[in-house]
Parts: structure tokens; sequence; C-alpha cells
């Protein structure tokens, strides 16, 4: 059996919304996740995410983005040992894709904890830091922000659960 690409067998279906501007201003709830799941940004206990050092570095460079690209504007999120959760406003003004951003936060994390790995001793990663993708949801409206907000605040509450309301572990 070949190993060559062949597009026929080795496709991947795009989770995006075909033919949505991702550059449209409004609200985006995203999901990032640890290649493999792997848990090194930190742990829960008794509900509450105790952030490692490589965690708080995730979290500082989320909130460096306004920086980076002006019309972003972070809403709510949180770091967990391993995905991130978090709505991002892409303003009116803005000329940045919704793609562009997390590639960017993924990169400068990456790169971080590289740097990290060599200088702190952070876990190492295999051979990438974040999934390929990300999943994202266009948030519509206000009530769906408000219910989309409440679950990314209670995500470490749910961490562990035998209920299945938080499947990103």
């Amino acid at each position: 059996m070949s190993s060559r690409y062949d597009p026929g067998n080795h496709h991947r279906r795009s989770i995006r919304l075909r033919g949505y501007d991702y550059s449209t201003a409004g609200a985006y709830f995203i999901t990032i996740g640890t290649q493999h799941h792997a848990h090194l940004f930190g742990s829960v206990a008794d509900g509450v995410i105790c952030l490692s050092a490589a965690g708080a570095m995730i979290e500082q460079q989320w909130h460096a983005l306004p920086a980076r690209f002006p019309s972003v504007a972070p809403d709510a999120w949180v770091v967990m040992p391993n995905h991130v959760h978090a709505i991002v406003w892409l303003r009116g003004d803005s000329t940045v894709t919704l793609g562009a951003v997390i590639g960017a936060f993924k990169s400068l994390t990456t790169n971080a904890y590289s740097a990290g790995v060599d200088a702190q001793g952070w876990p190492p990663f295999d051979r990438r830091l974040w999934e390929r993708d990300y999943y994202e949801h266009i948030v519509r409206n206000e009530q769906e922000r408000a219910r989309i907000s409440t679950y990314i605040e209670q995500n470490p509450a749910r961490w562990g659960s035998k209920t299945g309301a938080d499947d990103d572990q």
C-alpha cells in the first residue's frame, strides 16, 4: 500500500461553513485542543483550573491578541489542561480572518511552549502542540453568546464528570 497522497483517499472534510466570510464582524466560539489531548496546561481540582506555567503563558498569549490584531476583542475564555475555549469578536473594521487569528495564536504559543520546554523543563509535545484544526461556531445572537459564556465559565466544574456534559477531555 502506497503512502503517497491520493486526494480520493486522503481528503479532509472542512468544518467551516461553506461560503461564509470569516472576516465578517461578530462573535465566534472556538475550541483549540492539544495534539493527542495531552494535558500540558495545568490540572483541575474540585472544579477549579490550576494553570501550570505553560497554561499561564497560553492565557497571556490569548490576552495579547488585540495588540497584534486591533480589530480582535477576546470575550469569555478558559484555558483547560488540554484545550482552550473562547469567544472572540471580530469588529466591523476587521481586515483579518478568524483563521489568521487562530493561526497566529497557535504559532506564537507553540514557539513560546517550545522555549519553555528548553528553558523551564515543561513537558515536551509530540510533533505539534495543537491539533491541526480547531472547532468554531458563529455566535448568532446575545442569548447564544450568554449560553456559550456560561458553558465556558462552568467548563472546569464539568471536568472529569461522568455526565458527558464536557467531552473535551
